[in-house]
């Protein structure tokens, strides 16, 4: 039988050429920005009281962020990072955690530090400019802030690594933003932990800026969370301004941690500066920033309470009154603590070199300080 040229060219690419690989990343929501909340797509494990606790947490997160950066300005805390509207992902998350898990943030997980039980005033001790805020950390398995971009997420997939070899049957649970993506540690990271499997999940807290790099300057992927796909697991994107689909994605993978990594993105968006250094009124526009106002995270889950009757104005008062007071005490604490100088000589090696000794020794012997004082 004769066959064209085309015909045989068509036969042979259909033995030559297989497709070999294909997925898909989904979007997942469960509360919608009015505080509409699809029932069926909701965790067994949330109910209105822990919806009312997230509210909490959030709310508290808000208010202590509104406080450090006035410390900032006035010159009574260093360069910060404010959290204001991505905490949802942050306290979605860290409740969906057990307390064997460990926790390793970046710099901005300080709702994530909150629900985990580290004490106000560590927290404003620590952005005051003192590590010892971060003495607190251990206690709640958690590492402390990490400032370097993604540099965190190879610790995190040590730690990991360490309970899967350890079988001590505990989780971690990272973070990073979306600009950390473009780190070689995040593809290292995720190529370790899919490779070996490890109890990991990776939560990219993708809140549209990198200071000033749009996400479109940073990928050309259709997603962050695709990136996932290529290091062996799966990848989901999920409304980061829903603490309740944050909780499910986290709880879920976390609950099957044993079987491999996961990747989170959490859509949500950065409605305040980067840092204190910032300015994004140079880089982004006000029409921008009003759309993302409206699906303020903490707006639509008190709409949501209020619909069912669960809170109200003057509920509102009081914890803002009672958040004001505990924040305003761990501030008075924090302002009153007394640094040791010779943490800058012990805190630097496991065991101190006789030549920083003698520096220490000198300093202590010329009343450079005097202990407790300085």
């Amino acid at each position: 039988m004769y066959l064209t040229k085309k015909l045989q060219l068509k036969i042979i690419e259909d033995i030559m050429i297989k497709k070999v690989y294909e997925d898909s990343v989904n979007y997942f929501q469960v509360m919608d920005e009015n505080g509409v909340i699809d029932k069926s797509q909701m965790s067994n494990y949330i109910d209105d009281s822990k919806i009312t606790e997230m509210y909490k947490w959030m709310s508290l997160t808000r208010a202590a962020d509104s406080k450090v950066i006035s410390l900032q300005r006035q010159g009574r805390a260093v360069t910060y990072g404010p959290s204001v509207g991505e905490e949802a992902t942050q306290v979605g998350s860290a409740m969906a955690m057990a307390p064997k898990d460990i926790l390793v943030p970046n710099f901005r997980q300080h709702g994530s530090y909150f629900v985990r039980g580290l004490p106000l005033y560590n927290f404003f001790l620590y952005w005051k400019g003192y590590e010892e805020g971060m003495d607190g950390t251990k206690a709640i398995n958690a590492t402390p802030y990490t400032v370097p971009v993604a540099t965190q997420l190879l610790h995190a997939v040590g730690l990991a690594f360490g309970q899967k070899y350890l079988k001590t049957d505990a989780n971690v649970l990272t973070y990073v933003g979306d600009g950390g993506t473009s780190e070689g540690n995040f593809y290292e990271a995720l190529n370790f932990a899919g490779e070996l499997k490890l109890p990991i999940v990776f939560i990219i807290e993708n809140n549209q800026w990198a200071i000033s790099t749009p996400v479109s300057k940073q990928t050309a992927a259709s997603t962050l969370a695709q990136k996932a796909i290529a290091a062996g697991f799966k990848g989901v994107q999920v409304d980061g301004n829903d603490p309740l689909a944050v909780f499910k994605a986290t709880h879920d993978a976390l609950e099957n941690a044993d079987e491999g990594p996961m990747l989170i993105e959490s859509i949500t968006y950065r409605l305040s500066f980067h840092t204190t250094s910032d300015d994004p009124t140079k880089y982004r526009t006000e029409a921008e920033v009003d759309e993302w106002l409206k699906k303020d995270p903490l707006k639509r889950v008190r709409t949501y309470l209020e619909k069912k009757g669960l809170w109200n104005e003057s509920r509102q008062e009081v914890m803002d009154a009672e958040n004001a007071k505990r924040i305003n005490e761990a501030v008075e604490k924090s302002e009153q603590f007394k640094p040791n100088p010779k943490t800058i000589f012990e805190n630097i090696y496991s065991f101190m070199p006789d030549t920083l000794k003698d520096e220490e020794d000198a300093a202590i012997n010329s009343g450079f300080w005097q202990q407790g004082s300085y």
